[in-house]
């Protein structure tokens, strides 16, 4: 069964997101190499890391693509309150570790766990089985559209607690794009549309720390010394790298002038380095999954299934749209990071999660999608 089921993956999906992550691990070691041996006395001190992270995310992403998909729908209570109490603990004094004015990570020996992380596939999972389960009266707005929304929105809330509005933001359009495909009606959408944008802005402006994120990108060349540092830098990198790059290994703003040059800005170290050819590579590679994403869902017959994989793959896309769009100075710096890419333990073992379930629906169709 497990033989059968493996053949009818979908291989070349598979055969993408490796390239992907290898091509990331490749980049994680160049962009960090020189900061792992002026902080830590190892050039491959988050190379390493990120091996080994690498290496756990392949056993939990296999574990998810084999297992029987309906089991994450019967599950998908248990990773609401799963994620309510990770989300809660993560704001704990003593649980909860802080860093550069955030409290978002809970420290697991020598490792930090980002729990958004898990917040974010969880979500996906609990909104797929949800609006699936209430197609009957998906047009009722009380009782088949509301009810999931009021448990997103104290998952948001926790997060803003953090304070991470573009992990909440990334979460809210995740479930939307999964709102939208499940049939709610368009006056509906409106008003959720409405009451969103209403929300962002509301939180948005009610914030000096939020307001300052979100805005800093607008005049960036303004305040180069401050809030504009990291854009600038970013951009210094994009323009030297030019069309060809300067080779694999040549960045100069990864020496300590760009920072989390392997984290959310490692795209800006492999357009210095690896010119448009690295950052074609990143793209088709994106826009190739979406592609294989859309057409699995549309290939599903039954609804759970059909969400999910969109749900799953509008998650990556956004996440995504947001990195490279923060470092080429188009939307705000978030600190979302780049997926299969960037630097980060949890960010990439639940990223490959996400992988795994979705290559786990691709076997539930035809093998030629």
């Amino acid at each position: 069964m497990i033989r059968q089921k493996v053949k009818q993956m979908d291989l070349p999906l598979i055969i993408c997101i490796l390239i992907l992550i290898v091509f990331g691990t490749m980049m994680v070691y160049s962009a960090s190499y020189v900061q792992g041996d002026i902080h830590f006395n190892d050039s491959r001190y988050f190379f390493t890391r990120q091996v080994i992270w690498f290496g756990i995310g392949i056993l939990f992403s296999l574990i998810a693509a084999l297992i029987p998909y309906r089991l994450y729908s019967r599950l998908s209570p248990v990773f609401v309150l799963l994620s309510i109490l990770l989300l809660v603990l993560v704001l704990v004094p003593g649980i909860g570790v802080e860093r550069n004015n955030s409290q978002r990570w809970i420290q697991v020996g020598t490792f930090l766990f980002q729990p958004t992380e898990a917040v974010k596939l969880c979500m996906i999972i609990y909104f797929a089985a949800i609006y699936a389960k209430k197609q009957s009266y998906i047009t009722q707005f009380k009782q088949g559209v509301m009810p999931p929304l009021l448990i997103l929105a104290v998952v948001s809330l926790l997060i803003l607690q953090q304070p991470d509005l573009g992990s909440a933001s990334l979460l809210i359009m995740a479930c939307g794009v999964i709102v939208l495909c499940a049939g709610v009606r368009f006056p509906h959408i409106g008003i959720l549309l409405g009451v969103g944008i209403t929300s962002f802005s509301y939180f948005s402006l009610t914030s000096t720390y939020r307001f300052n994120r979100l805005t800093s990108f607008l005049n960036a060349l303004e305040d180069m010394a401050g809030e504009g540092y990291q854009l600038v830098n970013s951009y210094v990198a994009i323009a030297s790298g030019g069309f060809l790059g300067n080779g694999l290994g040549n960045s100069v703003q990864k020496t300590g002038f760009l920072p989390e040059a392997h984290t959310d800005f490692i795209m800006a170290i492999i357009v210095e380095e690896l010119g448009f050819f690295g950052l074609g590579i990143v793209i088709f590679s994106y826009i190739f999954i979406m592609f294989r994403g859309v057409k699995i869902a549309k290939t599903m017959d039954d609804m759970f299934p059909k969400l999910l994989a969109i749900g799953l793959t509008f998650q990556l896309m956004l996440q995504a749209i947001i990195n490279l769009g923060a470092v080429s100075g188009m939307l705000p710096i978030t600190g979302i990071t780049l997926p299969f890419i960037s630097y980060g333990g949890s960010s990439l073992v639940f990223t490959m999660i996400t992988a795994g379930i979705l290559v786990n629906l691709s076997s539930q169709v035809p093998k030629k999608v």
